[in-house]
């Protein structure tokens, strides 16, 4: 919220200097985001009164003025602005003056000088060349009761400060300048003006039917017609720069008043055209298909979630958050209906959120606004109305006040032991006494105890903790000790068996991946699609409806990356990603670090794309596939074996796809993207994927100690036919279980051969591997019949377990 200085001491003034005020409001909790001046530095600039104007006789859109600034003798100012004219009042700069800094830092400094051969003796402004707007179409036009020669900073008040809040949403009551004063007045200790609301005559009996049929949405309903009124009055100056200084905008003499009031005393209201009501306004819920044309120039449809009010034909507002545009206020308007309302906030909280908008008064409306003073805030609108669009023939109705549902304080009780223990400081029963009662709170004392009857205005005190706040926020922020939390703390050894997740990331880089984070909720689309999950689980009020439901999978978070990166023409792309998945699990408990119903493992994930290795001279552009992603997948398990078998995923290829398992155990796939998904995506490469469970991939087998053979191994080649269903891994697992009489034996395999036409040693279905066995006798050397036995060993194995023949 921004609002001008001047404005908040007007109702409080202390002691203290504007640095100082600020830091004050940032240590009870109104964190000040921005101190800004109203106008830059700039000085020599006074009121000036144009008593004559001239054509420049050698130019054809110049003009020689001759310009009071309150001195015995005018001064001939050559200017070109359009609307320089004999009798308006704008600002003058004297000869010396300093203007504002222009784009190059330097201030612009006023001499004399000649312009077409005539004498200038200083310079007339725009708004744009002081730095108080953007508005470059003219001079700046001053009232009439500015005195020529005043000091224009002095005239325009631009001598302050523009304070920004960043408030947090329990301090919806600082939601106004008032709302601060009484801030600043507990703070310092400085008096706060009190505020009177002096009822208006009322000259007309003129009603508005006015029903509240949802009680749930309003709880009071305040409100009068005004006949008579002049809707073409012009906006007072004074109410304009306040306005402006809180970053409001004018609009009409009705608008301003409302937005007046609004930042005045936090209190939105509405302003009805009074002869375009068809008959008498209902406060209810919407209904499905009702529409309404806002004063946004939008048509929104509502339904019986959102709060409406209505007439007997249509619907004519958004209750809480904006009027529409059926009884909009304009120039012809002549009867008019003033209301202001208390809306429950849990009834417009999100309601602009589903129109894509919002609003000053819907922001105030969902945090809480006083329900308790909704009748004094409409008499001083109306006080305003009738002083600034008032005419001889305005005449005021009576006051309309309804009250179905008002919110009832409900008293708080604040134990001092233990605001003591919760603030980790020493405090007393006369300090949180003071506290509170600065505050402005009714305040009964107990035997340690202080209760509290939240006045309306102080909706959000409804907890012990609440008041705690209350307290600490009177003592100041920055009177908290510093004190260290003291907690148990162990230090979590890692296993040696066991590696880090930091030394995971380092293998993959050196592999040649980058690391991507990327969210954990994702579009509820990838799940169905990449993970097979029919049922995600969904977030209650995602940041974005394309993150919907958290990731089952980290393959769709990288497809993005990859989408993203191709759209930027990167030709070769590796990336992984180690990070969380969430999965729905009835046996998972509540614990510090789990929910219960739902599983949370961590999960290693990579991607690769496009050529194996960066272009370069000295080899061929091979595009990666399925054999290197492989491979890297047992780089990144070695030394443990990893076990490959055909397997099928929702996200990859079904015929080029493989489970990734560890002593039996599944703990991943490895694969390429599926088709249908890679044209959905419109990939030109189908990319090779990988997934898996990260605690698999942390183990590491401890070292153990194996002396080197100093004989000379033995290496014998064979051949044999099998089925072609039989693998590799079925291969090596076979000879490895071959009885050598304790001989160490490994098996490298470097041939596959398949039947062609014209072969008879080979049936179709068949394929023929050569391996080659490799032999060490340890500490004793090889004989030929021991060698010949354990081949032979190895031979029969392989005809046992997987039918195999010595090919000849």
């Amino acid at each position: 919220m921004q609002f001008p200085e001047s404005w908040l001491r007007e109702f409080c003034n202390p002691s203290l200097s504007t640095e100082q005020l600020a830091h004050t409001l940032t240590m009870a909790g109104l964190e000040v985001e921005e101190l800004k001046p109203v106008a830059p530095p700039f000085n020599h600039i006074v009121v000036g009164q144009i008593v004559d104007a001239q054509q420049h006789p050698n130019a054809d859109r110049l003009r020689i003025c001759q310009v009071d600034v309150g001195r015995s003798d005018f001064l001939s100012i050559v200017c070109g602005a359009p609307n320089a004219r004999v009798g308006i009042r704008v600002p003058c700069a004297l000869v010396g003056a300093e203007l504002p800094p222009g784009e190059d830092g330097k201030p612009f400094l006023i001499k004399l000088g000649m312009l077409r051969g005539v004498e200038s003796q200083g310079m007339l402004c725009s708004a744009r060349e002081l730095k108080l707007s953007e508005d470059h179409g003219g001079l700046m036009e001053l009232a009439d009761d500015a005195q020529p020669g005043q000091d224009i900073r002095e005239y325009l008040k631009l001598d302050d400060t523009l304070f920004t809040l960043k408030l947090t949403p329990n301090l919806a009551h600082c939601l106004s300048i008032y709302g601060v004063a009484r801030e600043v007045s507990a703070l310092t200790g400085s008096p706060l003006k009190a505020l009177s609301f002096p009822s208006v005559a009322v000259g007309d009996e003129s009603r508005l039917s006015v029903k509240i049929s949802a009680p749930d949405l309003c709880g009071r309903f305040s409100g009068r017609v005004l006949r008579s009124v002049n809707t073409k009055a012009v906006t007072p100056t004074w109410m304009v720069d306040r306005l402006a200084r809180c970053g409001q905008r004018s609009v009409t003499a009705l608008v301003d008043i409302s937005n007046y009031v609004m930042f005045e005393l936090g209190r939105p209201t509405h302003i009805f055209d009074l002869d375009k009501i068809h008959g008498g306004l209902d406060v209810r819920w919407g209904k499905a298909g009702e529409t309404l044309k806002l004063l946004n120039g939008n048509t929104v449809t509502v339904d019986e979630k959102v709060g409406v009010i209505a007439d007997d034909i249509q619907v004519e507002s958004l209750a809480g958050i904006m009027g529409g545009d059926a009884t909009s206020v304009t120039d012809e308007t002549q009867n008019i209906y003033v209301e202001a309302a208390f809306w429950w906030p849990k009834a417009i909280a999100g309601r602009s959120r589903r129109y894509n908008f919002s609003t000053d008064a819907g922001h105030r409306f969902e945090r809480g606004v006083d329900a308790g003073h909704t009748t004094e805030h409409l008499e001083r609108i109306t006080q305003l109305i009738l002083d600034i669009c008032g005419l001889p023939e305005t005449v005021c109705g009576p006051m309309d006040d309804i009250q179905v549902n008002i919110p009832k304080s409900v008293p708080v009780t604040l134990r001092v032991a233990r605001a003591a223990k919760v603030l980790g400081m020493p405090v007393s029963q006369a300090q949180c006494l003071d506290a509170l009662q600065r505050l402005g709170l009714d305040v009964k004392e107990g035997e340690g105890t202080l209760t509290v009857t939240p006045p309306s205005f102080r909706f959000d005190l409804q907890i012990e903790e609440d008041l705690i706040e209350e307290v600490v926020r009177m003592l100041g922020y920055d009177n908290l000790p510093a004190t260290p939390p003291l907690a148990p703390i162990t230090a979590r050894v890692r296993p040696e068996s066991e590696r880090s997740p930091f030394a995971v990331r380092r293998a993959l880089a050196g592999l040649g991946y980058q690391e991507t984070i990327n969210f954990s909720f994702v579009e509820e689309r990838w799940e169905h699609e990449l993970a097979g999950n029919a049922n995600p689980i969904k977030l209650l009020n995602p940041i974005a409806s394309q993150m919907s439901v958290m990731r089952s999978s980290l393959l769709g978070s990288l497809l993005q990356v990859l989408k993203f990166n191709l759209d930027r023409k990167a030709p070769r792309i590796n990336v992984f990603e180690l990070g969380h998945v969430f999965l729905r699990d009835a046996n998972s408990q509540n614990t510090d670090t789990t929910v219960a119903g739902f599983n949370q493992p961590m999960r290693i994930s990579g991607l690769a794309y496009g050529p194996r290795s960066p272009t370069h001279w000295g080899q061929a552009d091979k595009a990666v596939d399925f054999f290197d992603i492989k491979g890297d997948v047992q780089a990144l398990l070695a030394p443990l074996q990893a076990e490959f078998s055909p397997a099928e995923h929702p996200a990859m290829h079904p015929g080029r796809c493989a489970c990734v398992s560890l002593n039996g155990k599944a703990i991943g796939f490895v694969g390429e993207l599926h088709p249908k998904w890679r044209q959905s995506y419109e990939l030109a490469l189908a990319p090779l994927l990988f997934e898996l469970d990260l605690e698999a991939v942390l183990q590491r087998p401890v070292p153990e100690f194996s002396p080197v053979s100093k004989l000379q191994p033995v290496e014998r080649d064979i051949a044999v036919i099998v089925a072609e269903s039989v693998t590799h891994a079925d291969l090596v697992r076979t000879i490895n279980g071959a009885q050598t009489q304790g001989r160490l034996l490994r098996a490298q395999l470097f041939d596959v051969y398949r039947p062609v036409a014209g072969n008879t040693s080979l049936q179709m279905g068949e394929k023929s591997l050569a391996v080659r066995l490799i032999l060490s006798g340890g500490t004793a050397t090889l004989t030929e019949d021991d060698i010949e036995s354990a081949v032979q060993s190895v031979l029969t194995s392989l005809q046992r377990e997987l039918q195999a023949r010595l090919r000849a």
